[in-house]
């Protein structure tokens, strides 16, 4: 039985509640009898409506739990999606600032950049290429509203697909001169090899990940548009960061992307002293 309208919004609300006060809440499916992910996109649309209202504004689409080694680190077996906006995104080379995450783990992935709308259903790997002006090494750094990122499909899903911030690389790479499921990933942190992954882990093929949406969205009447940034999901698993760290992706044919970490004040000091370095 679905949810009625006045818990969705109540759900929405309390989600919103712990994104703004950097706290977690107890895991929404044991304690909304009966919700389903329908229900979860429901609260998912609430919770960011009131986000645009507050003045964000949408950039894009993430695609999450398209890896296996991802499914089993946190017991989601099947792709979901959240939306981007644009307080989400980090510089390349830049510092997140971790006193507004609550409890994040960074994802290297292939971002894809739209010069075309896509409109599911009916959209193909190949029609994802044409439609693509560009990839990217990409960051996304995951976080979860949720205890202790004890989470099943419905509490992710509500949760915005567990959306943190996001950096992309600098690099702008025609995704027809590269093999995207054979591209490698090599992670660094603080110099240090920390993962690897291929893009064949991501549904096979990273434009196959992006197809899913396109369709997923279509049949939901929201279109990809030109200038979107969608990234495609996770190439290895997930990595925890805290206070000092620095992580490097190097994905082979597409280029790097660099992000550092720290707490409030010394964040703020890392972006300066960045600034000043350029």
């Amino acid at each position: 039985m679905a949810l009625d309208q006045t818990t969705i919004e109540r759900a929405g609300d309390e989600l919103l509640d712990a994104y703004r006060g950097n706290t977690t809440v107890a895991p929404l499916r044991d304690r909304y009898e009966g919700i389903d992910i329908v229900d979860a996109y429901r609260i998912q649309e609430h919770f960011m409506n009131r986000r645009y209202a507050a003045g964000e504004r949408i950039v894009g689409k993430k695609i999450g739990v398209t890896s296996k080694a991802v499914q089993e680190m946190i017991g989601v077996f099947e792709p979901d999606f959240g939306q981007l906006t644009d307080i989400m995104q980090i510089e390349n080379g830049g510092t997140a600032d971790l006193d507004k995450l609550i409890q994040p783990k960074a994802e290297a992935e292939i971002a894809f950049v739209l010069k075309e709308d896509l409109v599911g259903p009916g959209i193909t790997a190949t029609d994802v290429i044409r439609a693509t002006d560009h990839v990217r090494a990409c960051f996304e750094i995951v976080d979860s509203r949720i205890d202790n990122w004890d989470i099943r499909i419905q509490d992710t899903v509500a949760d915005n697909a567990s959306c943190g911030v996001f950096v992309l690389g600098e690099d702008k790479i025609d995704p027809r001169d590269v093999d995207l499921t054979l591209a490698g990933l090599l992670v660094e942190k603080d110099g240090e090899p920390v993962a690897t992954g291929v893009g064949a882990a991501v549904q096979g093929s990273p434009p196959n990940a992006v197809a899913w949406l396109a369709n997923t969205l279509g049949r939901l009447g929201m279109p990809f548009r030109a200038g979107e940034i969608i990234l495609s999901g996770s190439l290895a698993p997930l990595i925890p960061v805290a206070h000092g760290d620095r992580l490097a992706a190097y994905i082979g044919g597409i280029g790097t992307c660099e992000v550092s970490f720290a707490n409030g004040g010394a964040a703020a000091l890392f972006r300066t002293q960045e600034a000043a370095d350029a």
